[in-house]
């Protein structure tokens, strides 16, 4: 029996050479594997009180989307800056080589909401971290963290734990 693992594609040095990417659109484009993967994110979380599903930019909103419907609730994007039509708020975090800055819509998370973040990989925990902060700004309160994946030698997972999340991932790939 295949593992989401099985699904994911890992092409080496790309973007930039020593890196090995992992490629979940070979996860997305087989029915089975995509089914299985959102089953086994909403898993944790059917029967808790969830009012919104945030997706980070870009793989998130896919995985987000999905699963704020077998929930039957809403979804919110937290994309890159200058994406949202209307007022957002924004969150500057930290990259490998420099800055980049992510944006809410004001609206889009009540006060007391509970929301599940979502996104397909979990590295460093910077995207993340600043969605969190986000939600966090206007309200929300975080149920829990989703990701496919998680490259544990980068250390998101215990950035996040030691922000006081819950996290859950799928699978692991060690190295970067």
């Amino acid at each position: 029996m295949k593992t989401v693992q099985d699904y994911i594609r890992t092409i080496p040095d790309f973007p930039h050479e020593g890196i090995m990417f992992r490629d979940v659109t070979t996860l997305f484009a087989d029915p089975r594997g995509f089914r299985l993967a959102i089953d086994q994110l909403l898993h944790p979380y059917v029967g808790l009180q969830i009012d919104k599903v945030v997706g980070l930019e870009a793989r998130g909103f896919i995985l987000g989307g999905a699963i704020a419907h077998q929930l039957s609730v809403g979804f919110v994007p937290v994309r890159k800056a200058g994406k949202l039509p209307g007022t957002t708020i924004s969150q500057a975090y930290t990259l490998e080589y420099g800055e980049a800055v992510v944006e809410l819509h004001d609206d889009a998370i009540q006060a007391g909401e509970k929301v599940l973040v979502v996104d397909d990989l979990l590295a460093t925990g910077g995207t993340a971290e600043a969605g969190i902060k986000l939600i966090e700004r206007l309200g929300g309160e975080i149920v829990s963290c989703a990701f496919v994946i998680d490259l544990p030698d980068l250390g998101g997972r215990k950035k996040l734990e030691a922000m006081g999340m819950d996290v859950t991932v799928l699978c692991a790939f060690e190295g970067e």
